[in-house]
């Protein structure tokens, strides 16, 4: 456990392959389960090395990490064993590569996390459209007054405490804000395992991970599935305390020249009771940081 913890599973490509190999079952793939009680969830090592054309020992040094550098035709023929889809396809070959790579020296945790000022600029200039910039552990790093506000009672929080994962699993405000909570936690808990995958050094990472997997079973069970679906583009919806249910547009990007930030951004067409609401939330938020500012001055 305590390996799991320091390095995020240690192997990132033993742990997939583990974990993958658990969920297809013999009649899959077409083989007799046989007599006998199974132990093993899914597929045996040996029936996945022999599915793929290895040998069990050499499978058995994939999964336990003293195997990193499988050659392509290795890779694709495990990811057809494993009934692999595309995108998953994708994230096993990019877990070979990362796997006989020494890590970077750790960079510090205040610099991951430091937003430069034309990036907030950028953000200002973005309202009334809700928008926020997230760190590769989805620390929320800066947002503007509608982003803020969006995800109903992180207000409320230092800060240094702002998370996008730990507000889903963790604030019983997240399930009745969004409209499908379930999609939501899968996308951000999938982008959080192939991160884990790949950059298992990044800053925050451990610490975030381990502590989710104690303080929500929920997550816990979704880490553990090893889901790694891409976030799907399009509208998310809301229901919104302070001003009702409303659908946005929204886009992530990658900000260049950062460590990894994203730009999340809300948008809808003027005119349209969503736009509206999008302009209430920027607008209260504003008129509450002026009347305590003027309580202050009195």
């Amino acid at each position: 456990m305590a390996r799991e913890q320091r390095n995020v599973g240690g192997s990132g490509l033993g742990t997939f392959l583990r974990t993958r190999r658990a969920q297809v079952t013999p009649e899959d793939v077409g083989l007799t389960p046989g007599a006998g009680l199974r132990r093993t969830p899914g597929l045996r090592r040996e029936e996945l090395a022999t599915l793929a054309g290895i040998s069990i020992d050499y499978y058995a040094r994939l999964e336990r990490g003293q195997e990193t550098n499988p050659s392509p035709s290795v890779v694709d023929a495990l990811a057809r064993a494993l009934r692999l889809e595309a995108h998953e396809r994708d994230h096993l070959r990019e877990l070979v590569v990362h796997a006989g790579r020494r890590p970077d020296p750790e960079p510090s945790v205040s610099a991951d996390r430091t937003v430069r000022p034309d990036i907030e600029l950028m953000l200002e200039r973005l309202r009334p459209n809700p928008a926020y910039v997230v760190s590769r552990t989805m620390d929320i790093l800066a947002t503007n007054p509608g982003g803020l506000r969006l995800f109903a009672g992180t207000e409320e929080q230092p800060p240094e405490e702002r998370n996008v994962l730990r507000y889903l699993f963790l604030d019983s405000r997240a399930p009745k804000l969004f409209a499908d909570w379930g999609e939501e936690v899968r996308t951000c808990v999938g982008r959080l395992r192939a991160l884990a995958g790949t950059e298992p050094d990044t800053p925050g990472l451990a610490r975030l991970i381990e502590g989710l997997i104690l303080e929500s079973p929920e997550f816990a069970r979704r880490w553990n599935h090893y889901d790694v679906q891409p976030h799907p583009a399009g509208d998310k919806s809301f229901h919104h305390p302070q001003v009702g249910d409303l659908t946005l547009g929204c886009q992530s990007m990658h900000l260049e020249g950062t460590p990894g930030h994203r730009l999340v951004a809300f948008y809808a067409e003027p005119g349209t009771p969503a736009y509206d609401k999008m302009v209430l939330l920027d607008t209260e938020v504003t008129e509450a940081v002026s009347r305590g500012a003027r309580r202050k001055r009195s």
